[in-house]
């Protein structure tokens, strides 16, 4: 784990979900065992030859990632009893989980996900605890931590997430949209509600596309809505927009040798809010969150990569020069 040089400013409040994943891995391609004209009548099994079960869920995985980077997050979740282990591991690196709910009768949210050969997904997700998101109320949190630089709403039981979105709005906290999964399942309405505001929206280019459709609204009409849009581009890396901000095109962290990709995208969210929490520029947030997220996909689990401040800075340095290494190389060590 990195140690801070500097100080970020004003908390980070990360509030998604929290989850075990256990991730299996298919030596083959899904698509070979589909028939188009009879998915109406799917029933298919595929024999994985491994499993691995990891700690993750949104939250979790965004917060870990801030940890590592020598920031001290503070998770906003809702949890069962069977969280003690996790919550251990995150303590250890850094994440302050003082503030998580804990329900009495369900247990922890569960990813369950197989991955192909060609890197395509089949998943499914049991929510759990989850549901209870919807009880917690931020200000006592802000009280306690004092007042954030942002808050990040990830995806989460949809009332909890509607609840957060609404209090930053009224309190004038600056939030992060990230709607991120629940894009697939909420309607127009419950995705214009949570994103209107937003002081950032981050998503990746297909659910920015999700995001038109469903509510209507051109890519313009979102840009009206939000201070800035982050778009993450995969392989070609990040792009950056908003209505008084010059385009900023990131390209991805080079030498990555992709292992699996769960949590990749969570990664490159702690990169990046790290480092607006150093107070660097938009061009060096998306630099450090494309390295951070080179990590992951060079790992099996969202929560499994180790370096060192100079191995990452190195990496760094190797992608996107001296410049920015020198500046991020200021804030860690």
């Amino acid at each position: 784990m990195f140690r801070a040089v500097t100080d970020a400013s004003g908390s980070l409040l990360i509030a998604a979900s929290i989850a075990t994943d256990h991730l299996m891995t298919f030596e083959g391609k899904f698509s070979d065992s589909l028939v188009v004209d009879q998915l109406d009548k799917l029933s298919v099994s595929f024999l994985v030859n491994d499993l691995e079960v990891r700690r993750g869920g949104c939250a979790g995985n965004i917060s870990f990632g801030l940890g590592v980077l020598g920031l001290n997050p503070v998770l906003v979740g809702a949890v069962g009893e069977d969280f003690a282990d996790y919550r251990s591991w995150l303590e250890r690196h850094g994440v302050n989980c003082d503030h998580i709910h804990v329900s009495p009768t369900k247990h922890t949210a569960r990813f369950v996900c197989t991955n192909d050969e060609t890197m395509a997904q089949i998943a499914s997700f049991y929510p759990g605890a989850m549901s209870e998101s919807r009880e917690i109320e931020l200000k006592p949190i802000v009280d306690a931590e004092g007042d954030p630089a942002y808050v990040l709403i990830g995806p989460d039981d949809p009332e909890g997430m509607l609840r957060h979105t609404e209090e930053c709005r009224q309190r004038g906290y600056k939030f992060v949209a990230d709607p991120s999964q629940q894009l697939a399942f909420g309607d127009g309405d419950l995705i214009r509600q949570l994103i209107d505001g937003a002081d950032i929206l981050i998503t990746n280019e297909y659910e920015s596309h999700v995001i038109e459709k469903k509510t209507g609204w051109t890519s313009d009409d979102v840009q009206k809505r939000v201070r800035l849009q982050v778009t993450t581009l995969g392989a070609d890396g990040v792009r950056i927009e908003g209505t008084d901000q010059e385009l900023i095109e990131v390209p991805a962290c080079k030498d990555v040798t992709p292992v699996e990709p769960t949590g990749v995208g969570d990664a490159f969210r702690a990169g990046f809010l790290a480092a607006l929490g150093w107070e660097l520029s938009l061009e060096r947030a998306a630099q450090v969150g494309c390295v951070l997220a080179a990590y992951v996909v060079e790992t099996v689990g969202p929560q499994e990569y180790t370096f060192t401040p100079a191995e990452f800075l190195d990496r760094l340095r190797g992608s996107y020069g001296d410049e920015a290494a020198d500046e991020v190389g200021a804030h860690i060590k």
